[in-house]
């Protein structure tokens, strides 16, 4: 302490003992320091990743079923296209165009590099156990993950360019923007938009007829379904607008290009005539799509 203004005096200051010198904020080693924070991993924490992945996968059933994807025309392919994957797997359709990745390296590209990828990912958590979190702190591991992340985006927008000098230099324009502006100029005429639905449904012509019967008990329907949409084979249902009577009953005789056997024998072995035969061949003839 000092007294009075002697300034050579020296000057002690004294400390209160019941205080405690600090060094500051202590880290703790783990979160088991902070009681009611910390959780096992398995099951607690895993199963509560569970449940939210099964929340957003019912949304996304939900939201497919609400609005699903738009049918657009039949694809041409006779037409001449540039294949592009979707936005996120333009990285790896990029990869796959460089030289050590493709051609006589495709082997090392599509299995060397992505096999030490993956495997590095699946490793990462037996091999970075330190309990060090701050991303600085961790140079390794950091500095591959600023290179990947990198190199995707770096891949992503080659690809992105290149698809677009491509088009460019061929003279062809985007499949979506093709189908966009046919709908657009379907709409401005008052014609369907989309390929979806629109179809109609071919009816049965005379399905009274006693050849219907026929039809069943020479078991036509084992191939061509009860109701003629066709199950292993194809539809009867305006089978008229391509063959005659003649045609049918050639192709009962004979069978059909080798994609339907012929079905004679076994019509006479059900109990059929060769009258019902007949028959059943001119009925099918006037199963047409246009009555």
């Amino acid at each position: 302490m000092a007294h009075g203004n002697n300034s050579k005096e020296k000057v002690v200051y004294v400390g209160d003992s019941r205080v405690r010198k600090g060094n500051g904020f202590i880290t703790p080693p783990d979160y088991t320091s902070y009681p009611g924070k910390s959780e096992a991993f398995i099951p607690n924490f895993l199963l509560k990743e569970w449940m939210v992945g099964v929340v957003v996968l019912v949304g996304f059933l939900v939201l497919t079923i609400a609005e699903p994807a738009p049918l657009w025309f039949p694809a041409n392919p006779s037409a001449s296209i540039i294949p592009m994957p979707d936005w996120y797997f333009l990285f790896l359709y990029q990869y796959l165009k460089l030289p050590y990745a493709s051609g006589s390296y495709v082997v090392l590209g599509t299995i060397g590099v992505s096999g030490v990828a993956f495997g590095s990912l699946l490793l990462a958590p037996f091999l970075d156990t330190g309990k060090e979190r701050r991303f600085y702190r961790r140079p390794i591991a950091s500095s591959l993950m600023f290179l990947s992340l990198i190199a995707v985006v770096y891949l992503t927008n080659s690809a992105w360019h290149h698809y677009k000098e491509e088009m460019a230099a061929t003279g062809q324009i985007p499949e979506n923007i093709q189908r966009e502006e046919k709908a657009a100029e379907n709409k401005a005429k008052g014609l369907p938009t989309t390929s979806a639905n629109q179809q109609k449904e071919i009816a049965i012509v005379d399905k009274e007829d006693p050849a219907m019967e026929s039809y069943k008990k020479a078991g036509c329907i084992t191939c061509h379904a009860a109701d003629m949409k066709g199950a292993a084979g194809p539809s009867l249902r305006g089978v008229g607008d391509k063959h005659n009577k003649e045609d049918i009953l050639k192709i009962i005789k004979e069978g059909y290009e080798g994609k339907m056997p012929a079905m004679y024998d076994s019509a006479i072995a059900a109990g059929l005539t060769d009258k019902d035969i007949d028959h059943l061949a001119e009925w099918l003839s006037k199963q047409k799509a246009e009555q």
